[in-house]
């Protein structure tokens, strides 16, 4: 297409469709909801330096994302889309800040492939939709990636290497703040070996260093000395069993073999991972010129996911960093390649659209959801045949739009068929029902579990018992918050039935039985086959017999 207007619409369908579905799902539980309470919680108290989660102190991740989502209920109201709206902003601006990039260090063409490939890995399109961290500090530090790049062209001027070094600055502050040392560490990394092996010893005279690190200190340190002010226990939690021990020790139960990450990435690049291999080989090629972008992008890749590769916690979120870099030297490659090897990735796409389309049709779990399924199985299909037709005719740039939208397509369609099994699992029926008689001061406890999205539907926090997992560190500092055992639970609750005060209870069915063998004074509200709803039994009026006013329980 020989005019941008067809671009420029194409862009604003993919910003208005990627906040469209920011509301087709339920907040899944654990980490939907663990960050929308989060960020809850923080606008109604006001206290934006002390994260906590259910009311308890919780420093596992730093501030940022809680911030941005605050802010979002702030604007908007409290809601599923605004609980993810900070994360489906950071993948919008991570495909617009990966498409300007590769326009300006590898030419327009390849900015543009680029962009579309990005927008299309099916992990990236459906983190940005996901309320976690992984994206947003994936995002934050492809930004700071791609300002590294365009600062460090041969051709930028004084001004444009300090303003561009300086947003690289920024961009590693945030993502400190978005999930800790990683922000600092990986860029850090990637220079050092970049320098060591591309012979460019003089980028460190590059990087505006005397400008930069004030600027990185001013936007990072304000938060890590307030909240250590305020609470002392904060910084050795933070850094050490966050940092180090979730690194190099297992206790986390996230570990996975060496390959975790490389096997993921077929998946979740497909169909344009076809294009990595020779993408990668084309780097190593020196070009005329001090600076070495390619190379900076494979070193990049490679030395990210060696770096999650060696931790003894792994996550599949965790590779998400990678994929700007990625889409750049993809988008790079495929500007040259042949037509033989372009094709690759239509067949790629047609084989996964068979798959998923037959394992719609074979898999009784997706009975529910077959349509859904189906659809993006064959709109993958469809895809990827207009696009093998449109390479085949040497119209590459419509081919590989065609297969993106496909791919974005059928990822969004994936996400919307977790629904029904999303909604079961963050119980957002009981959790509704049960918000709707609540009062603030009405106490509901957690027995034996902790419902992370649960808590945000309901609107209101609740009292763990025998529960401690990621809320174990607040509970040692304010062990008030919570009930260590079952025994002190029933005693407490027999007091407040007695005295015919209003409370509930989530509680997992086996605890439930328990709870009859102890013969608790409870009513039975709701079950929906995972947890328990109780309440004390309903108190009657005073009976008068004689001179004696007996309490009927029912």
């Amino acid at each position: 297409m020989r005019t941008r207007a067809p671009w420029w619409l194409l862009t604003a369908i993919f910003i208005v469709a990627s906040l469209f579905v920011l509301n087709l799902r339920t907040l899944l539980p654990p980490d939907e909801g663990r960050y929308a309470e989060m960020a809850r919680e923080m606008l109604l108290s006001g206290d934006w330096v002390t994260t906590r989660l259910n009311g308890i102190k919780y420093f596992e991740k730093p501030p940022l994302h809680a911030w941005m989502s605050a802010l979002s209920f702030a604007v908007f109201g409290i809601g599923d889309w605004q609980a993810r709206l900070w994360n489906g902003v950071c993948g919008i601006f991570g495909v617009l800040m990966v498409g300007y990039t590769g326009a300006r260090v590898f030419g327009g063409r390849a900015g543009l492939y680029a962009a579309m490939v990005l927008a299309s890995m099916v992990f990236w399109a459906g983190a940005s939709q996901f309320n976690s961290l992984d994206l947003s500090v994936a995002a934050i530090m492809g930004g700071a990636l791609c300002a590294m790049l365009i600062a460090q062209q041969d051709t930028a001027s004084a001004s444009q290497r300090r303003d561009w070094m300086l947003a690289c600055w920024a961009g590693m502050a945030l993502s400190l703040l978005a999930k800790g040392l990683i922000g600092i560490v990986l860029p850090g990394g990637v220079l050092v070996l970049y320098a060591l092996l591309s012979g460019d010893r003089s980028i460190w005279r590059r990087l505006h260093l005397g400008l930069g690190l004030p600027l990185f200190l001013l936007i990072s340190l304000p938060w890590f000395l307030l909240v250590a002010a305020r609470n002392p226990e904060q910084p050795a939690f933070f850094f050490i069993h966050e940092h180090w021990d979730r690194f190099f020790l297992k206790e986390h139960h996230r570990e996975g073999p060496w390959y975790y990450f490389i096997v993921l990435l077929l998946p979740a690049a497909m169909p344009w991972i076809a294009m990595a291999p020779a993408g990668l080989a084309a780097a190593r090629r020196k070009v005329a010129g001090r600076f070495q972008p390619a190379m900076l992008l494979v070193i990049w890749i490679l030395f990210i996911l060696a770096f999650f590769s060696y931790s003894s916690s792994k996550l599949p979120g965790y590779m998400l960093p990678v994929f700007p870099a990625l889409a750049l030297l993809i988008g790079r490659q495929l500007g040259s390649v042949s037509r033989a090897a372009a094709l690759a990735m239509p067949a790629i796409l047609a084989v996964v659209g068979v798959a998923v389309a037959v394992a719609a049709l074979q898999v009784p779990a997706l009975a529910a959801v077959r349509p859904l399924v189906i659809s993006a199985g064959v709109g993958a299909l469809l895809g990827a045949i207009a696009g093998c037709l449109l390479e085949w005719r040497g119209h590459r740039t419509a081919s590989i739009a065609v297969q993106a939208c496909a791919v974005w397509v059928m990822t969004q369609l994936g996400m919307a068929a977790t629904e029904p099994w999303g909604r079961e699992h963050a119980g957002k029926a009981m959790a509704l029902q049960l918000r709707a008689v609540l009062k603030p001061s009405t106490p509901v406890y957690a027995v034996g579990d902790y419902e992370q999205s649960m808590t945000f539907y309901m609107r209101h926090t609740v009292i763990p018992v025998a529960y401690t997992d990621e809320l174990a560190f607040g509970l040692q500092q304010e062990p008030e918050r919570g009930i260590g055992s079952l025994d002190v639970f029933a005693a407490r609750w027999g007091v407040r039935a007695a005295l015919g005060q209003p409370q509930y209870a989530i509680v997992k069915p086996s605890v439930y039985r328990e709870l009859r063998q102890r013969q608790l004074p409870m009513t039975l509200i709701s079950d929906d086959g995972r947890r328990v709803l109780i309440s004390s039994p309903p108190v009657a009026p005073p009976v008068v017999s004689g001179t004696r006013a007996d309490f009927v329980i029912h």
